[in-house]
């Protein structure tokens, strides 16, 4: 097939390079926001009388076909004509003659691609942000029903100090909020308009970009042609904001994992989100969770290979850059599948909260909290730290825990300690008493919920 750009060649194209350089078989899903690109500049050219009025509305109705072509099935993407773009304006001039070939006036496929992409990304983001607010909805209804459900904190994966789980839930709630603000901030430097930068240094027609921009919703446009088809900044940030986004995920999904398990017993994952084994009859695996721990490494995967991609490169367009939708795309697709399918799994986990307790209740996790009833009597922390160490390794020879003392026992290591001490180290005093802001105290923990909730109410509406 002839080429858009053949004029310059003698000898057709190898059949291996025909096979190695086309983007087709990604960039279609792009085709969207190809045609609403390529409208705006039919629009933005009539407008500066490019073209006429009259190729225009011939251009437009022709994209317009195209599109339902391809949502219906009926167009058919050939491999031959590299990309999106070359295969939505193929088929154009073959709907309307050679007046679609007057669609691609001054605009390359350097600053039509990005602009696709840029186009894409921002719908996507908006999807994700709502996406994150759905968790974060899941998070909080979990959050509410187990406020007084108290569990062991850990440290190292050892057990440190009695806290409720609502609380440590809640973590996530803040880890999402942060992943919120980071993608609101990268959906900035996404609403920037690269059309009419050309192949890299403007073009000499007298084209309106601003009005481009304005038909295509973006806030603003790049200032330098070259930076406009060269940067895949916006890109990699999502890529990271994604990146740090799904490191949360995935240790959401490694305590659920281990929390499921037989050994803590904290939590059943609902039989729709678990699987089963092929040999083992008993088996009931967290393979959602696993997955989603999993998961993780592709995403990290594609940030680390745009980087690669991006380093060193001098400007300004080079087709390395065709290798960044690959892998935007793969991130788009797992986060979107990883939120979309952890809300509901937290939504229907059932908590066993006795068993959870159970567990503060061992471990002696309100050592501490020995040590700062020792502090309220006068102790410096340090020796109050070095009475109850020696408390724990009595303990530990006898096979008490440390609310199994007697009196005697207590007073033995410090004089100072009365009857009180067992009101002041029962689990749940321990965690009552955590109201320090941002503490584990049952109250803090309310409080927190309901500011949560109302900033979900008064989240922004979409960013499109």
């Amino acid at each position: 097939m002839e080429k858009p750009w053949g004029g310059r060649f003698k000898k057709s194209t190898h059949k291996l390079v025909e096979n190695f350089t086309p983007s087709i078989s990604f960039d279609k899903r792009l085709y969207r926001q190809d045609i609403e690109g390529s409208v705006a500049h039919a629009k933005m050219l009539a407008k500066t009388g490019i073209i006429t009025e009259e190729e225009a509305e011939l251009i437009i109705k022709g994209l317009d076909e195209i599109q339902e072509e391809i949502k219906t099935g009926k167009f058919e993407f050939k491999h031959e004509l590299e990309d999106i773009h070359m295969n939505i304006e193929k088929r154009l001039i073959e709907k309307i003659g050679p007046v679609g070939g007057k669609l691609h006036t001054a605009r390359s496929r350097n600053d039509q691609v990005t602009l696709d992409v840029h186009l894409y990304l921002k719908e996507e983001i908006d999807s994700v942000l709502e996406l994150i607010v759905d968790l974060q909805k899941a998070i909080i209804s979990l959050a509410e029903k187990n406020v007084e459900t108290i569990m062991p904190g850990y440290t190292h994966l050892q057990r440190a100090q009695p806290i409720s789980f609502a609380h440590h839930i809640m973590a996530y709630y803040y880890m999402l909020e942060r992943d919120y603000g980071r993608l609101v901030d990268c959906y900035k430097r996404t609403d920037m308009m690269p059309l009419g930068a050309g192949a890299l240094a403007g073009t000499s027609l007298p084209i309106d970009r601003k009005m481009t921009a304005r038909l295509l919703g973006f806030s603003s446009i790049y200032e330098n042609s070259i930076d406009a088809v060269s940067d895949r900044d916006f890109i990699m940030e999502f890529l990271s904001a994604a990146a740090i986004l799904m490191t949360h995920l995935s240790r959401l999904g490694e305590e659920l994992v281990l929390w499921s398990s037989a050994e803590f017993n904290f939590i059943e994952i609902d039989d729709g989100f678990a699987t089963g084994s092929s040999i083992m009859p008993q088996k009931k695996n967290p393979d959602v969770a696993e997955l989603v721990r999993g998961k993780s490494g592709r995403v990290f995967g594609n940030l680390m290979a745009l980087l690669a991609v991006m380093k060193s490169l001098p400007l300004a367009y080079h087709s390395d850059m065709q290798e960044d939708k690959e892998r935007l795309f793969d991130t788009v697709d797992t986060v979107k599948a990883c939120l979309a399918v952890l809300s509901p799994m937290l939504i229907t986990l059932k908590v066993n909260s006795e068993n959870m307790r159970q567990a503060a209740e061992k471990g002696f996790t309100n050592a501490t909290d020995v040590a700062d009833y020792l502090v309220k009597k006068g102790v410096p922390f340090r020796k109050a730290h070095e009475i109850v160490g020696k408390m724990v390794l009595e303990c530990i020879e006898k096979n008490k825990s440390l609310s199994e003392l007697t009196i005697e026992e207590f007073k033995s290591l410090s004089p100072l300690i009365e009857e009180d001490i067992y009101n002041e180290i029962s689990i749940k005093k321990c965690v009552e008493s955590r109201n320090s802001c941002g503490g584990t105290s049952f109250e803090n923990v309310r409080k927190n919920i309901s500011r949560a909730k109302e900033n979900i109410i008064s989240k922004q509406k979409p960013l499109l």
